[in-house]
C-alpha cells in the first residue's frame, strides 16, 4: 500500500550533463544543475521557464529516457536509480508515462488507433484476451471523450486535439501513477486546449493521478497546476502556489517571464535589451544574470532557498533575498524562533 504522506517523487541534487563536439572532445554542457523537486500524491505542478532552460530533460530523467548524471530521485520512496533495470522497464515504465509534446509524431502514421491503446495493455499485461482488449480499449476511448469509432482511423484522419487525446489514452492504458507532460498542448489550436486541460485535470483529480506539466504558457499553469516552479539555466530558482506565485513573483527572471505576456492593461513598456541580455547569460549559467542587484555578486556563491516571510510555502533562490550576515537565519527560520518566544 502506497504512502500518501511520501511524496510520488522526490529528487534531490538531480544533475545532467552532455557531452559536446563528438566522440574524442571532452567539453562538456550542463542541461540540469542539481534540481530538488517533490510532487505529491495527486498533485499537478507545472514547470515553466524559457527553451534551453532544462524542462524535457529533466521529465526524460525522470522518465528514464535518459539517464541522470548526478544525484538521486525516489520514487514512492524507491531509489530508482539503484534499482535494478529489469525492474525498471516493466513497473517503472508502468507506473511513470509521458505525454509527448507532438501527437502526430508520437504516433505511428502506418497503425490505427486501436494499435496504439492495444500495444501497451499487451505488453504490461493490463488486459488479456480479446474480449478483454476490446472493452478496455473502449473504456479508454471514452475517458478521453472520444467515439469508438476512431479506434479504425489512422492518425492522419483525425485533429490534433483528438491525437492528443489518443496520446492521453495510450498513456492511461496501463494505470500509471505519475504524468510526465511535455508541452501537451503547444501544438494544438487555442480552440481546444481548454478542452485537453480539463481533461488532465479532470483525470488527477478523479483518479489520484500525480503530473509535471512542463509549459511555456504561464496561463495553462495557473488555470491547471497546483504549484508551479521555475526553472532558469538549469535550476529551480522559484517556487509555491500557483495564484500566488503569478500575483507577487520574487525572483526578476520570474518577473521576466510575466513581462512577456501579453497584456492590455500593462503601462510599463517591454524592454527588449534586458530580454536580450537574459537570453546571453542563459549561455553562461555559472555567473547569475543579477549580480548588479544583489548587494554582493552572486555568482561567488550559489544562491540558497529562502522562504518568503509573508507565504511560507513560497521560496526563491536568489542573492537579492539573502539574510544579513549577523542575522540567525532565514525568514522562515526567524518566523519559527520569533514563535517560540512568544510561547516562552
Amino acid at each position: 500500500m502506497t504512502d500518501h504522506d511520501t511524496p510520488v517523487l522526490s529528487t534531490r541534487g538531480l544533475q545532467k550533463t552532455f557531452s559536446i563536439g563528438g566522440s574524442f572532445s571532452r567539453k562538456q554542457v550542463r542541461a540540469l544543475g542539481g534540481v530538488d523537486l517533490d510532487i505529491g500524491h495527486g498533485e499537478i505542478v507545472a514547470l515553466v521557464g524559457e527553451s534551453g532552460s532544462g524542462k524535457s530533460t529533466l521529465a526524460r530523467c525522470i522518465a528514464r529516457l535518459e539517464q541522470p548524471s548526478g544525484g538521486t530521485f525516489l520514487f514512492e520512496g524507491e531509489d530508482i536509480i539503484a534499482t535494478s533495470k529489469r525492474r525498471v522497464t516493466r513497473e517503472y515504465r508502468s507506473a511513470v508515462q509521458m505525454i509527448f509534446q507532438d501527437p502526430f509524431g508520437s504516433l505511428n502514421p502506418v497503425h490505427r488507433i486501436g494499435h496504439f491503446l492495444e500495444r501497451p495493455l499487451r505488453i504490461h499485461g493490463a488486459a488479456s484476451g480479446r474480449a478483454a482488449l476490446e472493452q478496455a480499449k473502449r473504456r479508454l476511448m471514452a475517458k478521453v471523450g472520444l467515439p469508438e469509432e476512431m479506434l479504425d482511423r489512422y492518425p492522419h484522419e483525425l485533429s490534433g486535439g483528438q491525437r492528443q487525446r489518443i496520446a492521453i489514452a495510450r498513456a492511461l492504458a496501463v494505470n500509471p501513477r505519475l504524468l510526465l507532460a511535455d508541452e501537451p498542448t503547444s501544438m494544438l489550436d487555442v480552440s481546444v486546449r481548454i478542452g485537453v486541460l480539463n481533461l488532465m485535470r479532470n483525470l488527477c483529480e478523479e483518479q489520484g493521478i500525480s503530473m509535471l506539466y512542463i509549459t511555456h504558457d504561464l496561463a495553462s499553469a495557473r488555470y491547471l497546476a497546483d504549484r508551479i516552479v521555475v526553472m532558469f539555466a538549469g535550476e529551480f530558482v522559484e517556487g509555491g502556489d500557483s495564484m500566488d506565485l503569478l500575483a507577487q513573483p520574487a525572483h526578476p527572471y520570474t518577473r521576466l517571464l510575466i513581462s512577456a505576456v501579453p497584456d492590455p492593461k500593462r503601462t510599463d513598456p517591454f524592454d527588449a535589451i534586458e530580454r536580450a541580455q537574459l537570453r546571453r547569460e542563459v549561455l553562461r549559467p555559472t555567473q547569475c544574470s543579477w549580480s548588479e542587484e544583489a548587494a554582493e555578486p552572486c555568482s561567488t556563491e550559489k544562491p540558497v532557498y529562502h522562504r518568503l516571510s509573508e507565504k511560507p510555502e513560497h521560496w526563491v533562490r536568489c542573492g537579492l533575498y539573502a539574510p544579513p550576515a549577523d542575522a540567525p537565519g532565514t525568514a522562515l527560520e526567524q518566523a519559527a524562533i520569533d514563535e517560540e518566544n512568544d510561547a516562552a
